[in-house]
């Protein structure tokens, strides 16, 4: 069987969208990398079919086929869509929002939070624009190890399988002070949340995972520190960040060393967002302009990243890949168009 795609608004460029299936894949002609032979693409670099295929009406069509063929050739099933999909801290902010974008996609998806009134509430909203079978929701503190092993049993319950895990829950205990003045109770709930959670989910995410047919891929979200650069006033929430790429190098090598085909780890930058948990900071002048001049809304970022992420079971791949939404160019751009010509200012916030 054969999806069809079509190419939809050049906001979606390079990704082709298929209206019909809402599924996304990548627009392989663009790339150098590919040839055209017998009206299918071909990689030059790569003896792998690639599963896209050009039909003669001159839409990308996939091949089941080849799909399954490449598959069985890693000793796993395909990934084809629709995904089931898994987001821990998906009640609010860019989680939530990259869950309604996974179900406008087709895809199933399970949220999870500490709160069982936010999880109730999200569920009902989510369902009453897509259905009852497509979301679930069940409590979970990422930081109880028993809490994330019953997460996954009540995945293998509701889905039997994950395709998509992705680790965005986290925490800066809404303070933004110096270190000197956070008390023992902020300090480990962002420690324990951030870098704990995260290491129990991946834990419980690979062990899952590595049984399944179709294997599975792990994306950790990072955050403000993630690249090493200083975050004063929130200092241990950007050393946690910092250890969030440092985890998932480790955990890549550790797959590669135990030659692992089916389960892949990859980096997600949402770059600045305007949630409750940035917003909370908007309390100095420095702070304020960086936000008006670098932040978007959840859903923004949300658009941009889920074609990128569904891209890439899509693809058949298992590389891993560091998805960037707010990149150094264009971060660079919006800082010199706030210099130059004042765009941006107030957007958000109120700047002294």
């Amino acid at each position: 069987m054969a999806i069809t795609t079509s190419i939809s608004s050049p906001s979606l460029s390079p990704l082709l969208f298929s209206k019909t299936h809402h599924t996304y894949f990548p627009r392989l002609d663009s790339h150098p990398n590919f040839c055209k032979f017998d009206r299918c693409c071909l990689p030059t670099v790569s003896s792998r079919q690639n599963p896209l295929c050009l039909s003669s009406s001159g839409t990308w069509v996939l091949n089941a086929s080849l799909v399954r063929a490449e598959a069985s050739g890693n000793g796993r099933e395909p990934m084809v869509p629709p995904y089931n999909v898994l987001i821990t801290g998906s009640t609010k902010g860019i989680g939530y929002a990259l869950a309604k974008e996974f179900l406008k996609a087709g895809d199933n998806v399970i949220i999870c939070s500490r709160s069982a009134e936010r999880v109730k509430s999200a569920v009902q909203s989510l369902r009453e624009d897509f259905g009852e079978q497509h979301v679930w929701g069940t409590t979970c503190d990422v930081r109880e190890g028993q809490d994330v092993k019953d997460l996954v049993s009540f995945a293998q319950k509701e889905l039997k399988y994950i395709d998509i895990w992705i680790n965005n829950a986290g925490s800066n205990a809404y303070s933004y002070k110096p270190l000197s003045e956070a008390s023992d109770e902020d300090l480990i709930e962002v420690v324990t949340t951030n870098a704990l959670g995260l290491m129990l989910c991946c834990r419980e995410a690979i062990k899952m995972m590595l049984n399944q047919p179709r294997g599975g891929h792990i994306f950790n979200i990072d955050g403000a520190g993630s690249d090493g650069r200083p975050t004063p006033r929130f200092a241990a929430y950007g050393a946690t960040k910092r250890s969030v790429v440092h985890l998932t190098k480790s955990l890549q090598a550790e797959l590669q060393m135990q030659d692992v085909k089916n389960v892949a780890m990859h980096n997600l930058s949402p770059g600045m967002v305007t949630t409750d948990l940035l917003m909370s900071g908007a309390t100095t002048k420095q702070a304020k302009f960086f936000i008006n001049a670098l932040a978007e809304p959840p859903e923004v970022v949300a658009e941009y990243l889920i074609p990128n992420i569904r891209s890439i079971p899509a693809n058949g791949s298992m590389k891993p890949t560091y998805i960037r939404f707010l990149t150094g160019i264009k971060a660079y751009s919006q800082i010199f168009s706030r210099f130059a010509f004042g765009a941006r200012r107030n957007r958000y916030v109120l700047e002294d």
